[in-house]
């Protein structure tokens, strides 16, 4: 069987693949929300979702770093990475193992896209159909609820020391325009390192990641005096970063993160 994934590469599998590993923690929560879940045999040590996952299935490394041996031990028959979340070099290794589907998620639609493409190789379609429909759903009531909000000039923070941002070419990036948010830094590139000599008072709302950087209420006044106009808030950085089963979740929460604005 003859399969594209989402470079437009070519993989080749002889049969419904029954040993899957993952490498993108947001793709292992929507394998276990497509029903693959008894087919994982191995993930990461960042696959947090669903919570008990970790317990269950062999981890075999990071994201950026795994152990071959491990991998070969569990014989895979097909191996999920990402174009973002891993490397190239990963991937030119991993070949050598067994069979690797490599996704490019940088919009709603590219998601819808993944979702469907694992509804085909895993032979779950119907399930992939029915999460299809929901998060469609969830995305077109939020595009109405979002049209009566004004625009508001954001700063999308991810780490500290340095300190970084979300700036253009990023999912996150995609998900603040879903949101009717301006990004402060779209003139830059990915994930650049923003200087605190400077102040940017144009800024309305300044958004804290939950992850990869844990920020806490403590971090706000480390920053405030660089953004004098803006509202501060702590957000679930998996809202914006996690494509997959997680958007089923996110639209909902944006209209609570709209409210807590509107209202801080």
């Amino acid at each position: 069987m003859h399969y594209k994934d989402q470079l437009k590469r070519t993989i080749t599998l002889k049969h419904t693949p029954k040993r899957i590993i993952c490498l993108v923690p947001s793709i292992t929560e929507l394998i276990c929300d497509l029903g693959l879940e008894s087919s994982l045999v191995g993930i990461t040590k960042f696959c947090v979702h669903p919570k008990h996952i970790l317990t269950i299935v062999e981890v075999v490394g990071g994201t950026k770093q795994v152990h071959y041996d491990k991998i070969r031990e569990l014989k895979p028959d097909i191996i999920l990475c990402n174009k973002e979340e891993n490397t190239q070099e990963m991937i030119n290794e991993l070949e050598t193992i067994s069979t690797v589907h490599i996704s490019d998620v940088d919009t709603v639609s590219d998601c819808l896209e993944l979702i469907e493409m694992f509804g085909e190789i895993f032979n779950c379609s119907e399930k992939a159909n029915d999460l299809v429909v929901k998060i469609r759903k969830a995305s077109t009531d939020f595009e109405a609820y979002i049209s009566t909000k004004e625009t508001q000039v954001v700063a999308y923070f991810i780490w500290k020391d340095p300190w970084m941002v979300a700036a253009n070419n990023t999912f996150v990036n995609y998900m603040l325009s879903l949101n009717n948010f301006k990004n402060a830094f779209e003139n830059e590139s990915r994930y650049p390192e923003i200087s605190l000599d400077k102040i940017y008072a144009d800024v309305n709302l300044v958004l804290l990641s939950s992850e990869p950087y844990p920020f806490k209420n403590e971090h706000k006044m480390l920053i405030q005096s660089q953004f004098p106009s803006a509202e501060f808030i702590l957000v679930d950085g998996e809202m914006f970063s996690w494509y997959g089963s997680r958007l089923v979740l996110a639209f909902d929460y944006f209209k609570t993160l709209h409210y807590t604005a509107l209202n801080s």
